[in-house]
């Protein structure tokens, strides 16, 4: 059972690293052909249109996976049934199933390794090629992320934010306006507003504070601070600072903070938070379209037909990637809860999967 586990393994291996290098060189070439006089009149060398196109290439392994999988299981499964192995795997008592179990495990393991690399690669390949291309070949000044003004926030207790203007290389605030709301009465509770603010020892030191209080719509009192530390602001100075990269460009944990930033401005995060889960769900992919080329290696028709299965095979998982566009796409327009965005696609083709694993010839 361990050679024949091998011989699996082995052979789907080779034909899946034949593929992705193709897939890499076909790839390349056509993008060479459509963006390269446009990286030379911008103002690239020869090496910098290098160094571009060499980080595109955890791009391509990340978005191609799931179909270099397919293919790959869809040429060796085809072989198998082609050769009559599949039909001497059965003869000596070992069902298909139990056969491609070492796939399973294979790709639950490509599955981990994409989003490994989508975690820890990607995210620094595709950052550091927008600085090339922008900053490098296009001689773009790089976006300064640190200086914001006119800001609008929403803290976590009914609480509203106006900020003039932040320094974030000095970490300071300038014209700050608070208003506290109690909704039960839809009235203002509470107004703060200070000239300046400085983040000092993890907190914020206002200087010419006025703080007024209300009740039934009348001020009932009011306080005036030259200078003080009193808590009066639930904000970070890392809250001000918004990441304009692209969520390719974030890691799970960046990207995650970066939606509660966000989402404490009043933003709307659906996009984020479907890319966020998507970053979890498109490995897996690579796990699930397994469940549909396994059926080919049990098909007893000739080769013709085996052909015609073939194809189905493709047509299925170019259906899951438009599907996961599509769902994709409904949520981050807010169609649908993000979440259901992410992962709908994979619950619906896994049972799919089932179902063809099931209805394979034992």
């Amino acid at each position: 059972m361990r050679r024949l586990d091998r011989y699996i393994l082995r052979e789907f291996i080779r034909t899946y690293l034949i593929i992705f290098f193709s897939f890499a060189v076909v790839f390349i070439v056509i993008d060479v052909v459509d963006n390269l006089p446009r990286l030379l009149r911008a103002g690239a060398t020869v090496d910098l249109a290098t160094t571009y196109y060499l980080l595109r290439l955890p791009y391509l392994a990340v978005l191609t996976s799931p179909v270099t999988v397919l293919l790959t299981g869809l040429f060796m499964m085809n072989g198998l049934s082609k050769h009559n192995e599949s039909v001497a795997i059965r003869a000596a008592g070992v069902s298909i199933k139990r056969a491609m179990l070492p796939l399973f495990v294979l790709g639950l393991f490509i599955s981990i390794i994409v989003a490994a690399f989508g975690e820890y690669v990607l995210p620094a390949a595709e950052s550091y090629r927008s600085y090339v291309y922008n900053v490098k070949i296009k001689g773009e000044q790089p976006d300064d992320q640190l200086l914001k003004s006119r800001i609008h926030y929403r803290g976590d207790e009914d609480d509203f934010y106006y900020f003039g203007f932040f320094d974030g290389y000095k970490n300071n605030l300038r014209i700050i306006d608070l208003a506290r709301i109690d909704f039960e009465n839809n009235e203002i509770s509470q107004h703060i507003s200070a000239n300046s603010a400085s983040w000092e020892d993890d907190k914020w030191v206002l200087k010419d504070c006025e703080v007024r209080e209300f009740s039934s719509k009348e001020q009932r009192n009011f306080v005036h601070y030259p200078q003080t530390d009193i808590e009066f602001l639930n904000v970070e100075p890392n809250d001000f600072v918004r990441i304009t990269k692209k969520t390719l460009a974030l890691n799970f944990m960046e990207l995650k903070e970066y939606i509660g930033r966000l989402q404490k401005l009043g933003e709307d995060a659906s996009r984020e938070i479907v890319d966020l889960h998507m970053k979890i769900s498109f490995p897996l992919t690579n796990l699930i379209v397994i469940f549909f080329f396994i059926p080919i290696a049990t098909s007893n028709v000739r080769s013709k037909g085996r052909g015609w299965v073939f194809m189905l095979g493709l047509v299925v998982c170019f259906a899951y990637l438009f599907i996961v566009k599509f769902s994709q796409s409904f949520g981050y327009n807010g169609v649908i809860p993000p979440i259901w965005a992410a992962w709908a696609p994979n619950i619906l083709f896994t049972i799919i999967g089932v179902v063809f694993l099931q209805k394979s010839e034992i």
